[in-house]
Order: C-alpha cells, then sequence, then structure tokens
C-alpha cells in the first residue's frame, strides 16, 4: 500500500530530530518511536510544538491517569484463544505496544482536541504516579522487502480489520510481528470471526467515545500557542487518533487478553 504519510526513521533522525526521538522514547517508556511522533517530524516545525504541548501530560502522569481508567473501561470483543508458545518476542511486541497505543490514543487525542478547541467544559485531569513501561527489545520493524511476498500480505489483511476497506495507515505492530508469521495467521483466525459479526467494530467504536470524553479532560491541561501548520498537524494527528491508534488499542489489548499474558 502506499503510505500518504511520511516518516523520519529512528535511524536517519539526525539533530534536533533525533534529540527529540531520545526525549520521546525515554518520557514515554517505550524502545521505538511511534509513527505519529515520526510522520510529524516531517512538517517544518510540527514535532517540536507537539512535543512540548504534550509533555507536560506524561511527565504529571495525567496521561497515565486517565491511561488506567481508560482500560479499566475498555469493551473487548471476545477472540477465540490465542494462548500457548510464541517466540518471546511476540510478547515482547505485544506489551509495548499495548502500553503505547494507549498512552498515545490518550496524548494525541488531547492534543487533537485542544486543536479542535474540544476542550472539556468543567473538570480537570488527575495527576497521579507513571505507568511502568514495559522493559523489552523488540525486533526489527520489517518492510516489504524484508519478508516473503504471502507474509506482507498477511501483514496488509490485518491491516484492514476495524477499519476502512483500504486503510490511510499501515500499523506499526503487525509489522514488527512480521517475523513471525505463523502468529500472524492465528491472529487473523480470531479477528476474522469479531470482523464479520461486527463486535471489533463495535467495541472500536465504544472505545474511541470513551478515549474522546477523557482527552476533552486532558486538552484543558494543555498549554500552548497555535502553531503554524496547525491545519496540517490537526489532520495527520486526527488520522492516526480516529484510525491506526484508534483500532489498534483494541486490537492489542484484545490480542493480549487472548494470549492470557495480562499481569
Amino acid at each position: 500500500m502506499s503510505d500518504p504519510f511520511p516518516a523520519v526513521a529512528e535511524v536517519s533522525a539526525a539533530g534536533e530530530t533525533a534529540d527529540l526521538f531520545v526525549d520521546i522514547r525515554a518520557t514515554v517508556g517505550v524502545r521505538v518511536v511511534n509513527l505519529v511522533w515520526r510522520h510529524l517530524a516531517t512538517l517544518d516545525g510540527a514535532l517540536p510544538w507537539a512535543w512540548a504541548a504534550v509533555k507536560p501530560l506524561y511527565l504529571r502522569g495525567m496521561v497515565d491517569t486517565a491511561a488506567a481508567r481508560f482500560r479499566s473501561g475498555m469493551t473487548l470483543p471476545r477472540l477465540g484463544s490465542l494462548a500457548g508458545e510464541e517466540p518471546a518476542s511476540v510478547d515482547a511486541v505485544l506489551a509495548s505496544y499495548d502500553h503505547s497505543n494507549t498512552i498515545n490514543l490518550l496524548a494525541l487525542g488531547a492534543l487533537l482536541a485542544w486543536l479542535r478547541g474540544e476542550t472539556g467544559a468543567a473538570g480537570t485531569a488527575e495527576q497521579g504516579p507513571r505507568l511502568p513501561a514495559p522493559d523489552v527489545a523488540l525486533p526489527p520493524l520489517a518492510s516489504e522487502a524484508d519478508v516473503p511476498p504471502e507474509t506482507w500480505a498477511l501483514v496488509l489483511r490485518l491491516n484492514r480489520f476495524g477499519d476502512r476497506p483500504r486503510p490511510l495507515i499501515l500499523a506499526s505492530m503487525y509489522r514488527h510481528l512480521a517475523h513471525a508469521p505463523a502468529f500472524l495467521r492465528r491472529i487473523e483466525d480470531v479477528l476474522a470471526p469479531v470482523q464479520a459479526d461486527g463486535s471489533l467494530g463495535r467495541a472500536i467504536a465504544a472505545n474511541r467515545a470513551s478515549a474522546h470524553v477523557a482527552t476533552m479532560r486532558l486538552a484543558r491541561a494543555v498549554s500552548a500557542r497555535p502553531p503554524p501548520l496547525a491545519d496540517q498537524i490537526e489532520t495527520s494527528v486526527a488520522a492516526f487518533v480516529d484510525h491506526a491508534i484508534g483500532k489498534m488499542a483494541t486490537i492489542g489489548r484484545a490480542i493480549r487478553v487472548a494470549r492470557r499474558t495480562l499481569p
């Protein structure tokens, strides 16, 4: 699929962008920088502005507190069992994305709400302790050239679950799992029925709605000046919040439940 959202690869980042990537990894508690941040790095001045706007939400534990509350009330589709032995890297990928997708959904959702002027009319975001981030090493992020054609075709099929027929963004989690094609096939087997009966779409929609309520409250804590590229930043962040991260927060959590690997 063609990618309408170009991004700066972490290994290619230099100067201020490289420094910001280091800060994002350390602050969010992840080994890789989410695609949305790498895409914002392609827009003049967008990454430093966006990161400065939401970083305090991470540091003050506001996003973490909202994430814990959000997870406790998530609607999840009932997947068939994914329990059983898999490479350790599979559960490392799932744990890392389960953490970062939820955190980023709320932080970036708050940024989007602020850009749209949709801050909550009342209430303030609650501060609290930071959630522990998974201390795991991830396999390389696969590209089409790195895997057999049938594996890449499987990645693309999985990416359509919970999304429009031609998704805007290729979810990175599936690319990180491309080293384990047998597990990807197991994911396809359990997602296909819940896609067909509509329960996956309903769960994603319910969780997006719940997240939106939380992000409007978080947006009240954002303190920033309007950026020069506000419309472009809003369009880009919306694509990730409403589609890639919005669907994968639900899918990733449901897969971990089906794996029975949640602490």
